[in-house]
């Protein structure tokens, strides 16, 4: 056997930490929907959303610089200011340019979140360039005429400025206009051409792999307009003219209807590329805003001929007829007909990864049904059609760094980033920083195996913080590699409960026959078909060594990094990780929320008879919250004189000292659960009632008995463990997902008053759900099987 070595796969690891500025602008008024709304004074008010600093196309890298563009704060600075942190030594020296922040349609004291300033560097003379998002205007846009002469802004370098030293790299090294201290240039190169700079929106910048500099805009509006791009000549220190992708007016050109592209041009995966959706000028369809996933791309690095479609097939630019390049229609996962009910607006991104493997990412909600399913297609580098699947998360935006694709976010505040292997829809968790600061919005960016998030702070008012976050991906750029899945290094799992162990490996080379399975140095099991996995149930507590061998067709071999997991037995009176049904010892009736009481009921029938305990994360305690699974946690009332219990709308973990129990195991298996500190039990009185009392005998016993035992063989509330949600509590996004129960029909949503909030019909082992407006409190959670079998859980909205 041959023996390949190989580097094992690198940790993501945050590599630094950087402040940025305490003075960044914000939008921190309220929305306003009209350019006569007046001066607020107590905000600054915005149209279409709060932020503009570490916004839009703001991050940049050249050599060991990376370049950051923002807005300083507040409402009556606005300034445009350029910041450059040199990666080696860890100095950073800021710009502050004359030029304001001018607010929606001219109007200053109104935000406007699209005015962002892009920026690229050509790496072949050092010039900086910046281009202003101006959404469309125009001579006559708005209406007054007050940007007749500013509708295109455009700022640039002297040569080799962006290599200076810091004490060098000051606004003299910018070129000024017509005037002293203007710096914002109306065209590329000089010339005023009111045709060809006019009606532009998202600016972009891109590098080809002959380092030559591109930028691309929309011309024109949503529903009429098409991305052009232009290349800078680092010989003249000229742009071209602009190089027509798609163009507006489709309808003067045989269409039967004029259309616009949301998406982007890019160069990636060694081509140079575009990936939309199409907003059709047709508003009677059933469609509100864009439709389909389409893409094309060009050999030719300059981008200006040889586009094809993904099939190769060719085609000529300005692009008109936009179905040439269709490449799937996520309007065909949902079935309404309705006029405008299918929406399909954000979420929408694409890549491509150095291997070959293109992916296309976005969301599909069918309004009339409400029903919303996340879109994957991808095609792996070699195959001739697009794979698309339902089964996915979903994101916001997709990046590349070798044969890796990666989906990068804010959870909660703080950095997440999931990634796949390129040509597979096999998204893992692979960082997330769960302590330190917390922001509210950013710009990731990746570079030669790097990550540069670019994200303002949360806080409040018009001046707020920037931070940039260096993270290194640990890349491993080897043709042939395998790496491990699942289970997750360093986590603890149970003695005794299932665990799955899979792997996934590609070699460019050639194949792979088989992936072996190695158990503390001893082959458990091999698989020979992708996705790689096995089965193991440990037996014995301890640290457990796991990790994967790849084999190729010649017996050659590589190994995953190895990773470490933690197998516990669980303690006798630590009762979390299962919901149960609580049987009274003495009574035989099962502990039952109804409303705000707490009850007992013959029957342990149904979701208001389950029960989780939940660890309340008091430091040197071992508290539990019980936790219903239709309502929240209980409460424990008054005292001798007058105990109570009292079904509350709070989630759990929760540490208020009159929601906390002991769980006490008794020689008889069955468990006793005490208030905090006092030795008064949950009981189940003679008058029928619940209480707490100091009494001791059966009444103050339970059986805890997990919902994965049947009650009944027509018992058709099965077992809520096989329902995960996370997180849990959530804010506005969380995950269903669904563990070994096959063909799901329908899962709904309902609030505690029985009114049902959220329904869906999921396409997959998981189920993603955002924006759907959830007030704070508990909510139940039920899935319903094709064969009708119905399961329960809690979710808590905060």
């Amino acid at each position: 056997m041959l023996f390949v070595p190989c580097s094992l796969l690198a940790q993501v690891t945050l590599e630094k930490e950087v402040k940025i500025t305490d003075i960044a602008l914000h939008f921190d008024g309220k929305k306003v929907s009209s350019d006569t709304a007046p001066n607020s004074l107590t905000g600054y008010d915005y149209a279409f959303g709060p932020q503009i600093s570490a916004h839009g196309d703001c991050i940049f890298t050249y050599k060991h610089y990376v370049f950051m563009t923002w807005y300083k704060g507040g409402k009556e600075n606005r300034n445009m200011m350029l910041t450059r942190y040199n990666t080696e030594t860890g100095t950073k020296k800021t710009i502050e340019f004359p030029h304001k922040h001018t607010g929606w349609r001219n109007v200053w004291y109104i935000g406007e979140s699209h005015n962002t300033i892009g920026i690229g560097v050509s790496p072949l003379d050092g010039t900086i360039h910046l281009l202003f998002d101006m959404h469309a205007y125009t001579r006559t846009r708005p209406s007054n005429g007050s940007l007749a002469n500013d509708y295109f802004r455009y700022s640039y370098s002297k040569k080799n400025a962006a290599d200076l030293p810091d004490e060098e790299f000051t606004i003299d090294q910018f070129v000024e206009d017509s005037g002293a201290g203007d710096y914002t240039h109306l065209s590329l190169n000089g010339v005023i051409d009111y045709d060809a700079f006019s009606e532009f929106t998202y600016p972009q910048f891109f590098l080809n792999t002959q380092g030559d500099l591109f930028f691309s805009m929309r011309k024109g509006s949503s529903s009429n307009g098409g991305y052009h791009f232009a290349k800078y000549d680092a010989n003249t220190s000229t742009w071209s003219n602009f190089i027509k992708f798609a163009d507006r007016n489709a309808k003067r050109f045989g269409e039967p209807y004029n259309w616009g592209m949301y998406g982007r041009l890019q160069f990636v995966g060694g081509k140079i590329a575009i990936g939309f959706q199409k907003r059709l000028g047709n508003t009677n369809d059933r469609y509100s805003h864009q439709n389909g996933f389409y893409f094309a791309y060009s050999d030719d690095q300059s981008g200006q001929t040889g586009w094809k479609n993904y099939k190769g097939e060719s085609f000529t630019t300005p692009l008109r007829d936009a179905d040439k390049i269709l490449v799937y229609e996520p309007g065909d996962l949902v079935t309404t007909t309705q006029r405008n009910q299918v929406y399909m607006v954000g979420r929408f991104d694409w890549t491509i990864t150095e291997r070959g493997d293109v992916h296309l990412i976005g969301r599909v909600r069918d309004d009339e049904n409400n029903i919303t399913k996340n879109v994957h297609t991808f095609k792996k580098a070699g195959d001739t059609e697009f794979t698309t699947s339902t089964d996915f998360i979903g994101g916001n935006r997709l990046y590349t760094s070798g044969n890796n694709i990666y989906m990068i976010r804010l959870n909660s505040g703080r950095i997440y980033i999931e990634q796949s292997l390129g040509g597979t829809n096999n998204f893992r968790k692979v960082y997330e920083a769960t302590s330190g600061k917390q922001f509210s919005h950013g710009r990731a960016y990746v570079s030669n195996g790097k990550l540069y998030y670019y994200m303002m702070e949360q806080s409040t008012g018009d001046q707020r913080p920037l931070y940039l976050h260096i993270i290194d991906l640990g890349i491993d750029d080897s043709p042939f590699q395998v790496s491990l899945i699942s289970p997750v290094n360093n986590e603890s799992y149970e003695v005794d409960k299932p665990l799955e162990i899979s792997a996934e490996a590609f070699n460019n080379n050639g194949s792979v026959s088989k992936v072996e399975f190695i158990i503390n140095n001893q082959v458990f099991e091999e698989d020979t078909t992708s996705p790689y996995t096995v089965n193991y149930t440990p037996d014995t507590e301890g640290t457990y060594a796991i990790k994967a061998i790849a084999y190729d067709e010649n017996n050659a071999t590589v190994s995953s990094q190895e990773i470490n997991i933690e197998v516990f037995r669980r303690n006798v009176n630590d009762l979390s990780g299962d919901i149960y049904r609580l049987k009274n010892v003495a009574t035989g009736k099962y502990l039952t929320s109804s409303g705000s009481s707490i009850i007992t009921s013959d029957s342990g029938e149904g979701s208001d008879k389950e029960w989780q305990l939940v660890k309340a994360q008091v430091p040197g305690f071992d508290y539990y919250n019980i936790d219903s699974e239709v309502r929240g946690i209980i409460r424990f009332t008054g005292g001798a004189s007058n105990p109570g219990l009292v079904s509350t709308n709070f989630g759990a973990p929760n540490t208020d000292v009159d929601k906390i129990w002991r769980v006490i195991a008794n020689n008889d298996g069955s468990f006793s659960f005490a208030t905090r500190t006092s030795d008064r039990y949950l009981y189940h009185a003679s008058d029928g009632t619940m209480t707490h009392s100091s009494n001791t005998d059966d009444r103050s016993k339970w059986q805890a008995i997990s919902t994965s035992q049947a009650l009944s063989t027509n018992n058709n509330t099965l077992n809520a463990s096989l329902i995960k949600i996370y997180p849990n509590p959530a804010n506005d996004r969380f995950t269903i997902a669904f563990k070994n129960i096959n063909n799901i029909k329908d899962v709904e949503i309902y609030s505690i008053l029985g009114k049902r909030v959220y329904q869906n019909e999921p396409n997959g082992s998981d189920l993603e759900v955002e924006g759907a407006n959830f007030k704070t409190g508990v909510y139940l959670v039920k899935v319903i099987a094709d064969d009708n079998k119905v399961y329960h859980t809690k979710l808590v909205i905060k």
